[in-house]
C-alpha cells in the first residue's frame, strides 16, 4: 500500500513539473518571437519531387564550391548514404572551402561521435543545434529546428523536406519510393538562407558572421517572384490562416502529418462553407506511431463537408505544399501539424509565379494519381481497435 501511495505521488509530481516545464518554456518561447517575412524576391527557382535527382545536383554543386559551404539538417543519419555526404564534407575542407554543418541535437541523434571527431579533424566546422537545456528541459526537448537548408558559395540555395539517409534516395524498402519537394534557389533567395543559416550559427556557437561581406556576394535577380518566411513558436498558424481566408476557388494541400490547429481546422470549415475547392494529399503508408489516427477526427469532418483526400500509394508521401487559386504555392520544411505549428524552427517558401505554380500543379497531379481517395465510409466503419489508437493519439497530438 505504501509503495502504491509513493509511486502515485511520484508520478502526479512528475505530470506536474511536465505540465509547468512546457508552460512556463512555451510562454518564455513566445514572448521572443518576431514576424520575419522578406519584401518579394526574385531568382531561379527549380523543384526536385525525386531524391536521387535532388542528390545528384546538389553532390555536384558541393563538390564545385569554391569558397564556403553552410549546411542545416534536422537528421543525418548513420549509414553508407550518410557516410557518403560527410566524406564529400570532409574532402571539401581539405581543400580548403569553409564548410559549416548545423545539426539538429535530437533529429541528430544517430550520427556518431567518431564520425563527429573526424569532421572536425578534416576542418568541418560542426555544431548541434536547439539542445535540451535548463530551466525547461521538457519543454526544449520538443522544440527542434526542423530547418534543411544549404547555401554554397553564397549564390545557391536548397530547402525542402529532404535530409540525409538511405531512405531519402529510396533504399529503404518500407518507404520507397521516398516523395518529397525540395528546391534549389539561385538569386535573393539564397542571400537571404545565407543570413538565416548565419543567425541559427550564432544562437548556437557564439559565431557572429553576420557582417562579412564575403558571405553575401552580389547576386543576379531571376524572373521568379517568391518570399522566404522562417517561423517558430506561433507565427506559422497566423501565416497559413492568411493563406486560407485569401483562397476564392481552391485549395491543395501536401502534407505528410495532418493535424491542424483550431484557428486552421475552423478555417478549413469556413472554406469549404463559401465554396472554395479543397484537396488534400497525405501518405497511405505511415512512418510515425499514430499520426495518421491523429488525422481521422478532421478528415472526418472536412470529408463530411466536401473535401476530397487522397492517400498516396506509390511509395511514403513526405512532401510539404499548400497551392491556392493557383495565384500562389508554398514549399517549404513545415508540415501541416501541430508541432510544425507550434513548436518547431521551420522555413517556408511562398511562390507567385505562374509558371512555377503549373509546373508545381503537374507534380501534384501526378501525385494524386498515385493516390487512392480516402471515403467518410472508411473511417466511420466501427473499428475499436482504430478508435482507441485514434483516442491516444488525440491526447498526445501537440507532440506527433
Amino acid at each position: 500500500m505504501t509503495f502504491a501511495v509513493t509511486f502515485i505521488g511520484v508520478l502526479l509530481l512528475i505530470i506536474i513539473w511536465l505540465v509547468l516545464d512546457f508552460r512556463l518554456g512555451r510562454k518564455k518561447h513566445h514572448s521572443q518571437m518576431k514576424n520575419c517575412e522578406t519584401p518579394m524576391l526574385h531568382g531561379q527557382l527549380d523543384i526536385y519531387p525525386h531524391g536521387p535527382e535532388l542528390f545528384a545536383d546538389y553532390f555536384k554543386e558541393i563538390k564545385e564550391a569554391k569558397l564556403h559551404i553552410h549546411i542545416l539538417f534536422y537528421i543525418i543519419k548513420n549509414d553508407k548514404f550518410s557516410h557518403t555526404f560527410l566524406k564529400l564534407l570532409k574532402e571539401k575542407a581539405k581543400e580548403g572551402v569553409e564548410v559549416r554543418l548545423l545539426l539538429d541535437r535530437i533529429g541528430g541523434i544517430r550520427l556518431k561521435k567518431h564520425s563527429i571527431n573526424e569532421l572536425r579533424e578534416a576542418g568541418v566546422h560542426f555544431s548541434y543545434c536547439n539542445r535540451v537545456k535548463l530551466p525547461y528541459l521538457f519543454y526544449s526537448a520538443q522544440v527542434r529546428n526542423h530547418r534543411k537548408i544549404t547555401i554554397i558559395d553564397g549564390k545557391i540555395g536548397y530547402l525542402g523536406g529532404y535530409n540525409i539517409g538511405k531512405e531519402y534516395i529510396n533504399e529503404d524498402p518500407k518507404l520507397s519510393p521516398w516523395r518529397d519537394y525540395h528546391l534549389k534557389l539561385l538569386g535573393e533567395g539564397a542571400t537571404f538562407l545565407q543570413s538565416e543559416f548565419l543567425i541559427d550559427w550564432r544562437e548556437n556557437t557564439s559565431e557572429d558572421l553576420l557582417n562579412h561581406s564575403k558571405y553575401f556576394p552580389e547576386v543576379s535577380k531571376g524572373l521568379i517572384r517568391h518570399q522566404l518566411m522562417p517561423t517558430e513558436a506561433v507565427t506559422l498558424e497566423k501565416k497559413y490562416l492568411g493563406l486560407l481566408q485569401m483562397a476564392k476557388e481552391s485549395i491543395i494541400i501536401g502534407t505528410p502529418y495532418f493535424i491542424p490547429s483550431k484557428p486552421l481546422f475552423q478555417e478549413l470549415r469556413a472554406v469549404l462553407k463559401r465554396g472554395v475547392q479543397l484537396a488534400i494529399v497525405v501518405p497511405y503508408t505511415s512512418d510515425h506511431v499514430l499520426v495518421q489516427e491523429a488525422s481521422h477526427r478532421y478528415l472526418k469532418t472536412l470529408l463530411r463537408e466536401g473535401a476530397k483526400v487522397f492517400q498516396f500509394k506509390n511509395g511514403f508521401y513526405h512532401a510539404k505544399t499548400i497551392v491556392i487559386d493557383d495565384k500562389l504555392c508554398d514549399i517549404g520544411t513545415a508540415n501541416f501539424d501541430k508541432r510544425s505549428l507550434f513548436l518547431n524552427k521551420e522555413i517556408n517558401c511562398y511562390i507567385y509565379n505562374p509558371e512555377f505554380i503549373e509546373r508545381l500543379k503537374a507534380v501534384l497531379q501526378k501525385d494524386i494519381e498515385d493516390s487512392r481517395p480516402l471515403t467518410l465510409k472508411e473511417l466511420t466503419k466501427p473499428n475499436l481497435f482504430r478508435s482507441v489508437k485514434e483516442g491516444i493519439a488525440g491526447i498526445f497530438s501537440y507532440f506527433l
